[in-house]
């Protein structure tokens, strides 16, 4: 199986970019290896359409992003299958150009959608360009990093910590590529 760890968001607007910064993390400060899986991590930006033919392309798909959810707080962390997703949550109000949820329900409609999970947390809106990020956004990342590789082990991937980079240095760094 082919697995994907997608991240998604716009970095421009600091706790937006939640989804690419972790991603990156993951990246840079861990090896995965499974005896038959294969794992990549990519940086989706806020391209949602354009990445349904990538997304198509795998098995298994980890999406992280921010969303919105009602009657929850900056920073709560969300994890959960495509399929079952909570009914008090949604995509709505972030900085991407077209809605990643409209993305995935477009593949579903057209047959091409993988086994998707969702890990997601609440952004602190922030309305001026920024790479600075909240600081509860950099204590939900460890919440996300440690469910990733929850997540990752159970699927019977192995990893080994590589690298030592913070958050807010890939995000300050994140323009870079």
């Amino acid at each position: 199986m082919n697995f994907l760890v997608l991240g998604i968001g716009n970095i421009m607007f600091a706790d937006e970019g939640i989804g690419v910064h972790v991603c990156n993390f993951m990246k840079k400060n861990y090896k995965f290896t499974h005896p038959i899986h294969t794992i990549k991590f990519i940086d989706g930006g806020t391209l949602a359409l354009q990445l349904s033919y990538i997304i198509a392309s795998y098995d298994r798909v980890i999406l992280i992003d921010c969303i919105d959810a009602d009657n929850a707080n900056i920073g709560d962390v969300f994890f959960f299958p495509y399929e079952a997703m909570p009914k008090n949550l949604n995509w709505s109000g972030s900085a991407h150009e077209v809605e990643m949820l409209q993305t995935l329900q477009y593949m579903e409609l057209a047959g091409d959608l993988p086994q998707i999970q969702i890990l997601a947390c609440i952004p602190k809106r922030i309305k001026p360009m920024s790479f600075q990020l909240s600081s509860e956004i950099v204590k939900s990342s460890k919440i996300m990093e440690k469910t990733l590789l929850d997540y990752l082990k159970k699927e019977g991937f192995e990893y080994k910590k590589i690298g030592n980079y913070s958050l807010q240095e890939l995000a300050d760094n994140a323009y870079k590529g």
